[in-house]
């Protein structure tokens, strides 16, 4: 495995500040997804922006974006992922057009969202009964 590259201190000091500034911007959509204040499609519309704040957000994981929507815990993001034939490591600049058309319909449509977690369940069911 190759080494790190060899920064000296102040470049070292200044991508520990951006990694953190990162995690900060990260945590604070998290926290304003789980409270409601910003929605699934204003946060594709901020990580479709080619700006720094824009690039940060396109890198946060779908299923971890999933878990702090309001009513969608760590069991039905990971079964909405598998439902919608998402993988589990596809970041928000990742997701085609389908799937974000069927992740919007999925976060704002509560029947919708009830439909495809049953269905899954019923695969995941029949899955382990083989």
């Amino acid at each position: 495995m190759a080494n790190p590259p060899l920064l000296t201190p102040e470049q070292r000091q200044q991508a520990l500040e951006k990694a953190a500034a990162a995690r900060r911007q990260r945590a604070e959509v998290k926290d304003k997804l789980k409270i409601g204040s910003l929605s699934l499609a204003e946060l594709f519309e901020q990580a479709d922006r080619r700006d720094e704040s824009g690039t940060m957000l396109a890198k946060l994981k779908v299923v971890s974006v999933l878990e702090s929507l309001p009513g969608i815990g760590k069991v039905n993001a990971t079964r909405l992922m598998r439902a919608l034939d998402i993988s589990e490591t596809r970041r928000l600049g990742g997701v085609g057009q389908n799937q974000r058309d069927r992740l919007l319909k999925a976060a704002e449509d509560p029947e919708y969202r009830r439909e495809l977690l049953n269905e899954q369940r019923r695969r995941d069911e029949e899955a382990r009964n083989r």
